[in-house]
């Protein structure tokens, strides 16, 4: 059974940081592109961060350039985005996405709060 399941969100203060996971299983990862996104409340969900199959390119959106650092372990087949310096702004369900030519995957989410 193909699944993502990210883990690591949770409620930090601002300037705090979180690392959050998302663990592949059902297919192997290091043949897919991967992503996170983010949705904030009644926003339209967007791109916070990508990584080639390699590892060796990485995209940020604006807005987290700095902050965020994506990274892949292959070998774990699972996927990090450390986040650090966080800001209100950052609260959103975080998900994680793993495509090629022929499928996508979305995880379910998890939920990163930046409050004091």
């Amino acid at each position: 059974q193909v699944q993502l399941v990210e883990s690591g969100g949770g409620l930090v203060q601002p300037g705090g940081s979180l690392r959050l996971s998302c663990a592949a299983s059902g297919f192997t990862l290091s043949t897919y592109f991967m992503s996170w996104y983010r949705q904030a409340p009644g926003k339209e969900r967007e791109l916070v961060a990508a990584i080639t199959r390699t590892g060796d390119t990485t995209t940020y959106a604006d807005s987290v350039k700095g902050r965020f650092t994506i990274s892949r372990d292959n070998a774990k087949n699972t996927v990090y985005l450390r986040m650090n310096s966080l800001k209100p702004g950052d609260t959103a369900v975080y998900y994680c996405k793993a495509e090629n030519l022929f499928n996508d995957y979305w995880g379910q989410g998890t939920q990163v709060t930046v409050s004091s």
